[in-house]
């Protein structure tokens, strides 16, 4: 019987391939087309998802997506975003509207499990908090008893004021609209108290959509863990893969120092570490199904995750949003990528 088994073990093994992984329906429907569609959040967000003066979409999930199209096709620019509504973005993956979420999805159980999707990372660590007017007076959450809140219909921020006003004992009257732009206008027009949100979120609409950012002030409380990250449907693990992958690579880049500054200079580093990440030493492209300067392409055309968040939510941008959860977990922080090898 153990004969047998080691038999057919062997036989099974010279049946599958030896070079590249094979292809799911996914990732055969994205190289055809020669384009990954990336979807994004309706009405933008600072930071991370927005279309600047010159018609681009700029922002870290963004740049993501740029990464992952990087690592698929050597061009970060082969990507088409589409805006999407947080009630419709869930129906547009399954759907195949979408290739893959990158839109500041909260990594939940029942999203991964029963929604049938798979989520390939965490790109930004969060939690939800609370910004009211100053004029309110309020300084703390817990001062909120009976307030109007404007939230999003369809999302996790919903749910989560609720269990919090529930274990607070205190009421409130929630204001829903589908629209962020809507939630904005309501607000910023004093149609609600409070606007909640991830507070990473919260700092980018103060700074980036009202008239006085010194008129705002968000309160101390985090009311919950919101783990955004790319999210990809159920099916197609190779492709899920290569998304979870390409963003693993940003943050190993910036871990081993590499740079799109530097990033042709460290093709010579004798590294081993270095020279597998760039290609210099071949296997990972080729056991991942891309281009052995998979890494070299998104470093040189996106950069590294220090570079990507300092450039869109950091010191180089105008919301200037600490680091904080986000920071490499050698600096204290919890982004950490598996080894590359």
């Amino acid at each position: 019987m153990h004969r047998f088994l080691l038999a057919t073990m062997i036989c099974l093994s010279l049946l599958a391939p030896s070079g590249y992984a094979l292809a799911g329906k996914d990732l055969d429907t994205v190289q055809a087309r020669g384009t990954l569609i990336c979807g994004v959040a309706a009405g933008g967000l600072a930071g991370f998802m927005m279309v600047d003066n010159e018609g681009k979409w700029r922002g870290i999930d963004v740049d993501v997506c740029r990464a992952v199209a990087a690592a698929l096709f050597g061009d970060s620019e082969k990507v088409k975003y589409v805006p999407l509504s947080a009630q419709h973005r869930f129906t547009a993956l399954q759907s195949g509207e979408v290739d893959v979420l990158s839109n500041n999805t909260t990594w939940t159980l029942t999203r991964d499990t029963a929604l049938g999707l798979d989520f390939t990372g965490i790109t930004y660590y969060d939690g939800q908090g609370f910004m009211v007017p100053k004029k309110l007076g309020v300084k703390s959450a817990r001062e909120l008893n009976g307030a109007t809140i404007c939230v999003p219909s369809g999302s996790t921020t919903e749910l989560n004021i609720a269990d919090y006003f529930r274990a607070m004992k205190m009421t409130f009257k929630p204001v829903i609209f589908e629209d962020i732009d809507q939630i904005r206008a309501a607000f910023f027009a004093g149609r609600c108290d409070v606007y909640t949100g991830d507070r990473a979120r919260l700092y980018s609409t103060r700074a980036a959509n009202s008239a006085n950012p010194d008129d705002y002030e968000i309160l101390p409380e985090i009311i919950s863990k919101e783990p955004l990250g790319p999210a990809v449907r159920h099916g197609d693990n190779q492709f899920a893969d290569i998304v979870k992958w390409a963003q693993y690579a940003m943050i190993e880049a910036e871990e081993y120092g590499i740079t799109s500054n530097n990033v042709d200079e460290m093709l010579k580093s004798d590294n081993p570490t270095v020279k597998r990440l760039l290609g210099v030493t071949p296997g990972m492209g080729k056991a991942l199904g891309v281009d052995e300067r998979w890494v070299y392409n998104i470093v040189k055309q996106v950069g590294n995750y220090g570079e990507a968040f300092d450039r869109n939510l950091g010191a180089g941008s105008a919301l200037k949003v600490d680091r904080g959860l986000n920071r490499l977990w050698s600096q204290g922080g919890l982004q950490y990528a598996p080894p590359i090898r």
